[in-house]
């Protein structure tokens, strides 16, 4: 079912900047894994994905906002893996909003809450209820992290060369991604972990309790959030326009522009020190791009060209 030879090329980036401040900088591109399932969205699927095989079930529930990158992607995988899916979608249902159409289009049934009982998604009794109403089905959290999204993580740290990794580097929503990068790297390697989102500290608790471990080497910086999750400025859109143009690689602004962008000023601060290699995960997530434009906080040309 799910043998898939994931290993993502490793990119190296090239730029005055990591001349200067001596670092060799290297770009993990999981953005290229499937163009619908792109990213960590498919690594922290995947073991579920095997785990819902093994209970012999037939349908995956889980949650999302309306531009959900891991909504898209589960609808995605239930369709290429013959599984019913079903979305539990914060807000109200809107007919132009590209995402929703897409994993409709992919089979995906969705359900839509109010913001008031989204709130209850990570009550024991409120996810039973809703287990109870499909049949069959097993829930998958909120950005897929859970244990089993761990050991699809893990896959991805041992395929990137600890010599070109003394840090690796990634966005973080819910943590998923970040917890299995923290449980995987050995002793000599450190995880800097980028929440795009405001007054995330408390994540970091929460990335070590999934990981199991402390967080030594863990650096989890806050201040880059751009004014808070899904917040865009003019500044914001430059930087990943500047950068496509430089590396030919597409960025969003919702998890990997903000990350790329607090690298960067991170560099120019002196943060790394000279002949440190870091390995940056692109966690995909580019179909997002077509609800920004959507929305019109993007134009319609954005990104389309060099």
């Amino acid at each position: 079912m799910l043998h898939y030879q994931l290993n993502s090329p490793l990119q190296r980036l090239s730029d005055p900047i990591f001349d200067k401040h001596k670092l060799n900088v290297y770009l993990k591109r999981d953005d290229l894994i499937h163009p619908e399932i792109s990213g960590n969205k498919w690594r922290k699927l995947k073991y579920n994905l095997l785990e819902a095989q093994r209970r012999k079930k037939t349908t995956l529930v889980s949650f999302g906002g309306a531009y959900s990158n891991h909504i898209h992607a589960l609808a995605h995988a239930g369709k290429m893996f013959n599984l019913n899916t079903v979305g539990i979608i914060r807000g109200e249902y809107d007919p132009n909003n590209p995402t929703l159409k897409q994993a409709e289009a992919a089979g995906m049934r969705l359900q839509f809450v109010s913001r008031l009982e989204y709130r209850d998604r990570h009550k024991t009794d409120y996810q039973n209820n809703i287990i109870q109403q499909y049949s069959n089905s097993m829930l998958i959290p909120e950005g897929g992290s859970n244990e089993y999204a761990l050991e699809g993580i893990e896959e991805l740290v041992k395929e990137i060369p600890v010599e070109k990794s003394n840090i690796i580097a990634c966005p973080c929503g819910s943590g998923g991604t970040s917890a299995g990068i923290l449980r995987t790297i050995n002793s000599s390697q450190r995880i800097l972990s980028i929440p795009v989102l405001k007054n995330a500290e408390y994540l970091k608790d929460e990335i070590c309790t999934l990981a199991n471990k402390n967080d030594q080497q863990l650096d989890f910086p806050t201040q880059f959030h751009q004014g808070g999750y899904g917040k865009i400025n003019p500044k914001l859109l430059s930087f990943i326009d500047s950068f496509y143009k430089m590396h030919q690689v597409k960025l969003e602004p919702i998890y990997s522009g903000k990350m790329m962008m607090a690298i960067y000023q991170l560099i120019e601060e002196g943060y790394f020190k000279p002949n440190t290699s870091i390995t940056i995960i692109h966690t995909g997530g580019l179909q997002g791009l077509s609800g920004l434009k959507q929305r019109g906080l993007i134009d319609n040309d954005f990104l389309n060209g060099l």
